[in-house]
């Protein structure tokens, strides 16, 4: 996937987006993070075509998204929009089922395909004994998964997911990026928007850190990462430490005073 000289913005106003270029590595687990308003969820609302550039474009296996049916462009790529809303009194499995849409024939019926890349997603989340719960009976963590496993049921090759761990306790936030990174370990090309910045180095393979709607750095998490660039970047004091070949942030006390 490519982004080119893309420019964002919200009804004509000033660019929220300018100008960004960025080619996202195949077959890894791509974290953007930044401080809010930097533009990150703008970014991947360009990426999945839900908001129109005022100039660039995005390229998916070298074709412009805006160039693409609906329907192949969903075959190709699954889209995870931040705080999505579950359908009142919808068990997990028919929640997961919708992930199949693109793939149905003329009478929308589900075929054993599809059957199948259901148990599988419900699987790789582990809520196959949930299936038959209804998702507004789920834990918030649960409900997380189950909205991913929507996304991997669509069976694509790329998937955009936009803060998927808001919201979310540490526990239940290692196990929805423990489900993404797995999906990018599996060959998929993953670029996820997240807010927690130790979480995206542990996860991510690419890292990329934006700032007033442009890329201050990017790069793998370790060489990224720094006190400087957090200062710079994100007004934050801190220190940073490597855990595991990964780096961690940990703030400088502020003394009232």
């Amino acid at each position: 996937m490519h982004v080119e000289n893309l420019t964002l913005a919200y009804d004509a106003g000033t660019p929220v987006v300018d100008g960004l270029t960025l080619d996202v590595p195949s077959g890894q687990l791509t974290a953007v993070v930044g401080p809010n308003g930097s533009g990150k969820s703008t970014l991947l609302r360009g990426m999945s075509r839900l908001l129109t550039p005022q100039s660039g474009r995005v390229l998916l296996d070298g074709k412009d998204i805006h160039q693409l049916p609906a329907r192949e462009l969903a075959r190709r790529l699954g889209v995870l929009p931040q705080g999505p809303v579950t359908p009142e009194g919808i068990t997990a499995a028919e929640l997961v089922s919708r992930g199949r849409h693109p793939h149905r024939g003329l009478f929308g019926r589900l075929t054993a395909e599809d059957d199948t890349a259901i148990d599988e997603a419900l699987h790789a989340v582990e809520l196959t004994e949930l299936r038959d719960r209804p998702v507004d009976q789920l834990s918030g963590g649960q409900r997380q998964r189950v909205w991913i496993a929507m996304v991997l049921a669509q069976g694509t090759q790329h998937l955009l997911l936009d803060e998927p761990t808001t919201y979310l306790d540490l526990a239940h936030a290692v196990d929805v990026m423990n489900v993404i990174h797995a999906a990018a370990v599996s060959g998929r090309t993953v670029v996820a928007v997240l807010h927690d910045l130790t979480l995206a180095a542990q996860y991510a393979d690419h890292l990329v850190v934006m700032g007033d709607g442009r890329i201050a750095a990017e790069g793998r998490p370790v060489d990224v990462l720094t006190a400087a660039l957090l200062d710079d970047v994100f007004g934050l004091k801190a220190t940073v430490v490597e855990v595991g070949g990964a780096p961690v942030v940990v703030p400088d006390r502020r003394l009232a005073g």
